[in-house]
C-alpha cells in the first residue's frame, strides 16, 4: 500500500486530463442508473480496501466540520463547542471549519484508526463520496480525491470501463 501511495498522486496526475474530460461527457449523457453503478462500483472496490491499511485521507487532508459535527464530537469530548472550535479547528480559505493541522489530530497514527470514530465529521463518514447518491454533482470532488485514495483513484478507473465513453467527435455527412 505504501508504494501505491507514493505512486497514486502521479498517476492521478497522469488521467486528470482525461478523467475531466470524460466526467464532463458523462454529464451531458447521464444514465439513469449511475448512481446504481456508482454504488456497485463503490462496494467492490470496498470488499478489496481496508482503510485501516492507508488513511491517506486522514494523514493529508482535513474534512469540513459542519455545525452538527462540532456539537456531535464536543459533546462527546465532553467539551464546550467553542473550545473544540478553538483547539482543533480554524476556518479555511471558503469560510469552511477544517482542522488546523494534519495528520488528523484524532488518527492513531500506530493502527490508523480514529479516535471519535463513531462520532466523527460527516465528511469523513462519507469518504470518498463515491457512492453518494446525485453522484454527477461530485465529479470535481471525485477527481480531487483520486489523487488521495487509492480506492477513489480504483473507481474512476473501473468507471470509465464500465460506463465508456467515445470521445472521438461524430462525423456528419
Amino acid at each position: 500500500m505504501e508504494e501505491f501511495l507514493q505512486e497514486l498522486p502521479k498517476k492521478a496526475q497522469a488521467v486528470k486530463k482525461e478523467n475531466v474530460s470524460y466526467f464532463k461527457r458523462l454529464k451531458k449523457r447521464t444514465p439513469k442508473d449511475l448512481d446504481y453503478v456508482m454504488q456497485d462500483l463503490h462496494d467492490k472496490e470496498f470488499e478489496r480496501t481496508d482503510c485501516l491499511t492507508c488513511a491517506n485521507c486522514c494523514k493529508t487532508t482535513s474534512p469540513m466540520f459542519f455545525a452538527k459535527d462540532i456539537e456531535r464530537i464536543a459533546k462527546h469530548l465532553r467539551m464546550k463547542e467553542q473550545k473544540f472550535m478553538d483547539t482543533y479547528l480554524e476556518r479555511d480559505e471558503d469560510d469552511c471549519y477544517v482542522l488546523k493541522s494534519a495528520p488528523c489530530t484524532f488518527l492513531d497514527e500506530s493502527d490508523n484508526t480514529c479516535l471519535i470514530y463513531d462520532v466523527r465529521p460527516r465528511a469523513c463518514a462519507e469518504y470518498p463520496h463515491t457512492n453518494r447518491k446525485k453522484f454527477i454533482q461530485l465529479t470535481d470532488l471525485t477527481i480531487t480525491n483520486s489523487e488521495i485514495c487509492p480506492a477513489a483513484y480504483n473507481i474512476v478507473e473501473a468507471l470509465k470501463k464500465a460506463i465508456p465513453l467515445d470521445s472521438t467527435p461524430k462525423k456528419h455527412r
